[in-house]
């Protein structure tokens, strides 16, 4: 007769064979299609360097990997889809420092978390600044401006696509480090402030290399100064902020990709891969980053979680600095 405690035994057994076996038969990822949701609307920066990094991906993993525009509300549409999407991999974000740096401090009431919501997979491109002024306007140099905004406080007057975006809060960063002041003027979105910017009405301005090169080339705008550490591709006659004589000033715009909070280390781990070996180094990549101004680059998934914190408190300091606030 078989004893009450062998039977338990064995159904255990058998539960425990049965989960083993049905772990080991699982497909390895990815087994079905992957959706980067971007907050944003088809043709700006950050879908288009989505659609290379779905392409980079979909040849590495052998997988198909979907663009869904989700865009509004600053990228915090596409933000929350993705915070609330599955742990499982299949829908990921593609955002970029607004979203992902700038928001927390800008909005007093954020349905997001960028530390708490999201998991850190790379780094996909930084988008340096460029400092733009009209070609009537006197200062010749980026460190003329300085010159001139000290001789006149607050007379100098620059523009920016909205308050609280990067290239307003760029300035801020630029007039704290230089103890001078500049008057604000935003507009809604960078197309009418660089119209004025080409008409006078403002003096200066920081935008992307893809708003301001075209008038840089066509005589419509003069270009000062590139706010990244090296010189851009793009525009490889335009000195860097250092070269200029304003010191290390760095605040660029840059793209990244993040997985829902709680997704698997080992699927993390594979998309961080995937993007190292073929995207970085990618001649099409390259070419096509140079027509945004952009660099293509990478890190592990530590370093660019560092990255977002520390990116984080920088615009947290230009948010304070520029009184910027969203209810």
């Amino acid at each position: 007769m078989t004893s009450p405690s062998k039977t338990v035994r064995d159904k255990a057994a058998a539960i425990l064979f049965a989960l083993v076996a049905a772990g080991g038969a699982q497909a390895a990822y990815p087994d079905k299609p992957i959706r980067l949701v971007v907050g944003f609307p088809p043709g700006q920066a950050t879908d288009i360097i989505a659609r290379a990094a779905a392409r980079k991906l979909q040849e590495v993993l052998g997988q198909s990997v979907i663009v869904d525009n989700k865009a509004g509300a600053a990228g915090i549409i596409g933000s929350e889809t993705v915070a609330k999407a599955p742990p499982d991999g299949y829908t990921l974000l593609v955002s970029s420092s607004g979203p992902l740096a700038i928001n927390p401090s800008l909005y007093s009431k954020l349905s997001y978390s960028p530390v708490r919501d999201f998991e850190p997979v790379t780094l996909l491109a930084v988008v340096p600044l460029f400092l733009a002024v009209n070609p009537a306007f006197s200062a010749q140099t980026a460190s003329d401006i300085v010159k001139l905004a000290k001789a006149s406080p607050g007379k100098i007057n620059y523009g920016s696509g909205g308050s609280g975006i990067t290239s307003h809060l760029a300035m801020e960063l630029l007039k704290h480090s230089q103890g001078i002041e500049l008057t604000h003027v935003p507009y809604k979105g960078s197309p009418a402030a660089i119209t004025d910017l080409i008409g006078g009405q403002v003096q200066l301005m920081f935008d992307t290399g893809p708003a301001l090169l075209p008038h840089m080339r066509n005589g419509k705008l003069r270009i000062l100064a590139v706010g990244s550490r090296n010189r851009n591709p793009a525009a490889p006659n335009v000195p860097t902020m250092a070269e200029a004589g304003l010191g290390n000033f760095e605040a660029p715009a840059w793209i990244g990709l993040v997985a829902p909070k709680g997704t698997p280390r080992d699927i993390v781990d594979t998309l961080n891969k995937a993007l190292q070996a073929a995207w970085r180094d990618a001649p099409e990549v390259k070419e096509q980053m140079t027509l945004l101004g952009a660099e293509a680059t990478s890190m592990t998934t530590a370093e660019f979680g560092r990255y977002i914190q520390s990116e984080m408190e920088k615009w947290a300091l230009a948010v304070k600095l520029s009184g910027a606030k969203v209810d």
